[in-house]
């Protein structure tokens, strides 16, 4: 499996996190490390670039939930953008679907 590169951009929305690589148990504190480093309030919006993630376990939803959880207590929006279809099959059959807004590409995800 290819290792985990969380990387950080700004966007006119708040902070975009490209995920690259499998996000699994031996990586996933990765994500709470780097949310600890954001600067999130009211009105900002938090979008996790999926699009280069090659795998995702358990343990990786569960860092996703994590970084909703943070953002949330921020008062902030999260959103994730280009979600890999097994992981979208995953997050459709556990209804997370249903918590974290869907977007087909980051583009779509920061338009104010």
């Amino acid at each position: 499996m290819s290792p985990l590169s969380i990387t950080t951009r700004d966007a006119a929305t708040g902070p975009v996190l490209q995920v690259t690589g499998a996000f699994d148990y031996t990586n996933a504190t990765e994500l709470r490390d780097v949310l600890g480093t954001l600067t999130l309030g009211p009105g900002r919006r938090l979008v996790l670039d999926l699009a280069g993630m090659t795998f995702c376990d358990s343990s990786g939803i569960t860092a996703l939930i994590a970084a909703r959880n943070h953002v949330h207590a921020a008062r902030a929006d999260i959103a994730l953008a280009a979600v890999p279809a097994n992981t979208l099959r995953v997050l459709r059959i556990v209804g997370l679907d249903q918590i974290f807004p869907l977007y087909p590409d980051t583009d779509a995800a920061t338009r104010s």
